[in-house]
C-alpha cells in the first residue's frame, strides 16, 4: 500500500482549483488503497524559521540542550512524514509568481541537512530519494508559456528545492488562466481531470 504525503497550500477554502483538483487526485489515490497524510497549511500553518530552530538544525541530537530538542520538534515531524511517503502531493497556487509562504515554510523544515540531503566532497546529495511528486498549481495568467514564462518562479522553485533533496520525478498539472472567464476556468478543469485520470492510471 502506497503513502501519500498531501500538502495543501490555498488560502482559500471555496474556488481553489490547486485545492479542488488535488483533492480529487488524493481521491483517487484513496480509494486504489493508499493512506493518505494531510496537511493544511493554510488551516495550521508551520512556524517560519527562528535562529533557535536552525541551532537545534545544526546541533547532535545527543548534543541538544531541552529547550532546542523542543524547538526542532515540528520539523522532525514533518521530515519523518516526507520520508515516510511514496507519493508527495502538493496543491500550490501561483501568489506573486512564487509558491504562498506558508509552502515555502514547509520547505525549509524538510530541507535538513543530515536527514533530507547531505553535502559530499563532489556537492550536496539528496537522501529522500525513490518518491514521485505530483504538483497541482493555479495561476491568474498563463506562465508555462509565452511572455508569462519568464516569470514563473514557482515551478522553476519546486523543481529545484525537491530536486535538491532528492525528490526528482516530478509531474505538474497547471491549471493556467483561470482569471480570464469562465470559458478558461472550465477549460483548466478539464485539462487537469484529464491529467489526473492518467496520473492515477
Amino acid at each position: 500500500m502506497s503513502k501519500v504525503l498531501y500538502i495543501n497550500s490555498s488560502v482559500r477554502n471555496s474556488g481553489s482549483l490547486s485545492r479542488q483538483l488535488s483533492g480529487e487526485f488524493v481521491a483517487k489515490l484513496a480509494a486504489q488503497g493508499a493512506s493518505v497524510i494531510e496537511r493544511d497549511l493554510a488551516a495550521q500553518p508551520v512556524p517560519h524559521l527562528t535562529e533557535e530552530m536552525m541551532g537545534a538544525f545544526f546541533t547532535p541530537a545527543d548534543q541538544r540542550s531541552a529547550q532546542a530538542a523542543v524547538a526542532v520538534q515540528v520539523s522532525d515531524t514533518l521530515v519523518d512524514e516526507l520520508l515516510a511517503a511514496d507519493v508527495l502531493v502538493l496543491a500550490a497556487p501561483m501568489y506573486n509568481f512564487s509558491v504562498p509562504s506558508t509552502l515555502k515554510a514547509w520547505i525549509d523544515h524538510v530541507a535538513r541537512v543530515g536527514r533530507t540531503f547531505q553535502y559530499t566532497a563532489t556537492g550536496p546529495v539528496g537522501l529522500a530519494t525513490g518518491k514521485k511528486a505530483v504538483i497541482f498549481t493555479a495561476s491568474g495568467g498563463v506562465y508555462s508559456e509565452g511572455p508569462g514564462a519568464a516569470y514563473d518562479y514557482l515551478s522553476t522553485y519546486l523543481r529545484t528545492a525537491l530536486g535538491f533533496i532528492g525528490i526528482t520525478e516530478i509531474e505538474f498539472v497547471q491549471a493556467e488562466g483561470v482569471a480570464m472567464g469562465d470559458d478558461a476556468v472550465a477549460s483548466a478543469i478539464a485539462k487537469g481531470r484529464a491529467s489526473i485520470e492518467a496520473l492515477a492510471a
